[in-house]
């Protein structure tokens, strides 16, 4: 059996979209990649976040968010930015077979009340999931 091919997600914080990708991309291709997510100014994870992804069956509440420097001399195959200011401010991690980037939504600028700004969460969750499968195979949906 050949080894897992190492992933990581990139979001500003490592609070929301890193994190909600982290947990996907682990339930859809966990057999095949090892996955890590960090930020470049990480906060905490938002509890929205883990809410979003308990709904999906999915438990990242011990989950922490991780520096971008923690992980600076680790070689991935696959680097993915999931916003904008990942991608500009992220520094060259060197290995990378593949770089990806998706800018999705901020769903932690989303104002409102908690189920609005839980279906918030939803909602992007969901386009995460979507462009995971569409990015890397067929995935379970």
């Amino acid at each position: 059996m050949s080894e897992k091919k190492k992933i990581i997600f990139l979001c500003t914080q490592n609070s929301a979209r890193s994190q909600m990708a982290e947990g996907l991309m682990r339930k859809l291709f966990g057999e095949e990649y090892e996955v890590f997510s960090a930020g470049t100014n990480p906060y905490r994870v938002n509890p929205f976040a883990i809410k979003a992804m308990e709904m999906e069956g999915i438990d990242i509440s011990s989950h922490g968010s991780k520096s971008i420097d923690d992980y600076l001399g680790v070689e991935f195959d696959c680097i993915v930015t999931v916003c904008d200011n990942a991608r500009e401010n992220c520094p060259f991690m060197p290995g990378g077979e593949k770089y990806l980037h998706h800018n999705f939504t901020d769903p932690a600028a989303i104002k409102g009340s908690d189920e609005e700004m839980l279906s918030g969460f939803e909602k992007v969750r969901k386009e995460i999931k979507d462009w995971l499968i569409e990015s890397f195979g067929k995935g379970t949906s």
